[in-house]
């Protein structure tokens, strides 16, 4: 796809979105691993000879961007199936226990590569995000020509082997990483509030290894960050550390899983995502640090690079590191304060952040510095969340699972706006 370069003529909101997300795309299709299609964990185009690893949740948000490029017309479907269909066969062959993928893989074997000690084994959470992306897939090929319903069948076939059971520890909590190995260790339990939802959802949802409800309620809901009820900057925070966390608490988990009208015996999550992304902006503005470049139309705290290292950067943990995919993922939440974010961005700092790829991971005015690699894990949920702002497709794709109902009603939630 034509890179294109920053320009400094005004343009609309819907223009300006529209190029975004194209260009952000380019991380999927362009620079994908050219042996499997898979998303590579990060990179630039100045390094792609011996750029192997990649990231398995990241290849879930990609499959994401994939459908909308199609959707829009970048690309055709059949190059789309065909894209699709080489990523699952590569996946089909590629290292995994009990259907759950490590974190990270080899783009040329497929073999797991495990980057420390904890990060090791099967990941379900990293397999959820994939998963999530897949079902999306699954549901806007199904009922098309030949070629669209056998891709349709190889996401289900996926999904179906996927064994959620196997990470359950006690009856009563999901644990992140499943070792043959290796005892389970208390820091891989999935607990919330964070970015886990989806994977307690799925591993409900499930046709072959459901999982009921009392892990989602005595292990995720248990978590001793779970609940919060303070209020910041006049803003009730339902759920979370304090100060909310990253804000890709408020999008892994919903890039196909809609939060309107989704309610629990905890939250709104509606109300929780909005009101996170919310107290992020106001932190922003307030800048009680006296960041440079913080304000009205430059906020969003997420993980991602930094010029001291990658962080979780967050209210609470904040060096003045701006992410762009912060505030542009959550444009469904908070729209005016995003669209101005994305305007400055783009027309204001365009010339230094804006690249191949669309924006620069993060960047800090503060010390002058602007991150080389992009993430695919923040890049795809920039697509995903325009998108859903836009026209609501990956939701609506995700909630017409059939899968979907029976799964939440098991947990305890009501979705009332798209699951019938």
């Amino acid at each position: 796809m034509h890179s294109e370069p920053w320009k400094p003529e005004r343009i609309d909101d819907d223009a300006l979105l529209d190029l975004v997300q194209r260009q952000t795309f380019r991380y999927f299709w362009d620079y994908a691993h050219p042996n499997c299609g898979l998303a590579r964990d990060r990179g630039n185009p100045n390094r792609t000879a011996g750029n192997d690893l990649i990231s398995i949740g990241g290849t879930g948000f990609g499959v994401m961007a994939i459908i909308v490029a199609a959707e829009r017309g970048w690309i055709e479907r059949r190059e789309a199936v065909e894209r699709l269909a080489a990523m699952l066969g590569f996946l089909d062959t590629a290292e995994q226990y009990n259907g759950v993928f490590p974190h990270y893989i080899d783009g040329n074997t497929g073999r797991e590569i495990s980057l420390w000690s904890d990060n090791a084994g099967a990941d379900v959470v990293e397999t959820a995000y994939l998963v999530q992306g897949l079902l999306c897939a699954r549901q806007y090929f199904k009922d098309g020509d030949p070629s669209e319903r056998a891709l349709a069948a190889k996401i289900d076939a996926l999904w179906r082997a996927v064994n959620w059971q196997a990470h359950v520890e006690n009856d009563n909590i999901m644990l992140w990483h499943w070792l043959p190995t290796k005892e389970h260790q208390a820091f891989q339990r999935i607990e919330g509030w964070n970015e886990c939802l989806i994977t307690y959802v799925l591993a409900a949802m499930s046709p072959t290894y459901p999982v009921d409800a009392r892990p989602y309620h005595e292990g995720w809901a248990r978590g001793n960050v779970f609940r919060n009820g303070r209020t910041y900057y006049g803003i009730d925070l339902p759920l979370g550390p304090d100060l909310g966390g990253p804000l890709f608490f408020a999008h892994y988990s919903f890039l196909g899983l809609d939060p309107n009208g989704l309610r629990d015996r905890y939250a709104d999550y509606w109300q929780q995502n909005h009101a996170q992304t919310m107290v992020n902006y106001s932190y922003c503005v307030a800048n009680p640090n006296g960041f440079a470049g913080y304000g009205p139309k430059c906020w969003g705290l997420t993980a991602s690079d930094g010029d001291k290292g990658y962080r979780a950067f967050a209210p609470d943990q904040d060096e003045g590191v701006i992410a762009p995919t912060a505030a542009l993922s959550s444009l469904p939440y908070t729209p005016a304060h995003s669209l101005a974010a994305l305007r400055h961005f783009y027309f204001d700092l365009g010339p230094r952040i804006w690249g191949s790829f669309g924006f620069a991971d993060a960047f800090n005015e503060t010390v002058g510095w602007v991150a080389e690699d992009n993430l695919a894990i923040n890049q795809g949920p920039i697509i995903a969340m325009i998108e859903n702002y836009r026209s609501g497709l990956l939701w609506r794709l995700f909630m017409s699972c059939p899968e979907v109902k029976p799964g939440l009603e098991v947990l305890g939630f009501t979705a009332e706006p798209l699951v019938a």
